[in-house]
């Protein structure tokens, strides 16, 4: 997690240097409290997980957020994500547990200067929960169809977006994570990962690259 965490924060010092260094696109200040909707992909965590788990987990999340009054970003987060880690020479796996998760919250952009500015950072929050299928080698024995099982947990969010050309946009955003349901599970159903939000843990890191379109 460390290297996950320090990729992120790099790349987020990096970005706030170049938006800097540039003359921002801007729109035309209004009194309108609507300005735009905006709906993004996650390109980096498909690989991530894929490459850091030998195969043995994947993520999928794509975003949506709309802008008010040229700081207000109200988003959504909603994807898909599962474990199934193998111990070397088993038969089956030792653990199973895929489902979808969804995140809601607010970001806001703090600066002061240009915040009508295509390119941006954000500071947030977010409330996250997934619901997922669980099975593992002990559990079978008591439920021999798994259990579904929820979890939920807190975030705070930094991140930069950039606008590219015609309403294409990129960005990163890093995520701490607080888990609110660390003790709602039995001896057999406590999840190895949980969906969308990592490996079981009473706190984790989360970090994505996003490619959006603004309209």
């Amino acid at each position: 997690m460390n290297s996950r965490r320090t990729i992120g924060l790099l790349l987020l010092l990096c970005t706030m240097h170049i938006m800097a260094q540039t003359d921002s696109v801007q729109v035309k200040p209004g009194k309108n409290v609507y300005q735009a909707t905006s709906i993004r992909i996650d390109l980096l965590n498909p690989v991530y997980e894929l490459a850091r788990s030998a195969g043995h987990t994947y993520s999928v999340e794509m975003a949506a957020n709309v802008r008010l009054l040229n700081r207000l970003f109200p988003t959504l987060e909603l994807g898909y994500a599962g474990g199934f880690p193998q111990e070397k020479d088993a038969a089956i796996p030792v653990y199973d547990g895929r489902g979808g998760f969804a995140r809601i919250g607010l970001d806001i952009n703090p600066l002061k200067k240009h915040p009508e500015a295509l390119s941006y950072m954000t500071v947030g929050v977010r409330v996250g929960t997934s619901v997922q299928h669980l099975t593992t080698p002990a559990l079978l024995i008591e439920s021999p169809k798994g259990e579904i099982i929820a979890d939920a947990w807190g975030e705070v969010v930094a991140g930069v977006h950039v606008n590219i050309v015609k309403g294409f946009n990129m960005g990163w955003a890093v995520r701490m994570k607080f888990l609110f349901t660390g003790n709602s599970h039995g001896q057999y159903s406590t999840p190895n990962y949980m969906p969308g939000y990592g490996y079981y843990d009473t706190m984790n890191w989360g970090f994505n690259y996003y490619l959006g379109y603004t309209f």
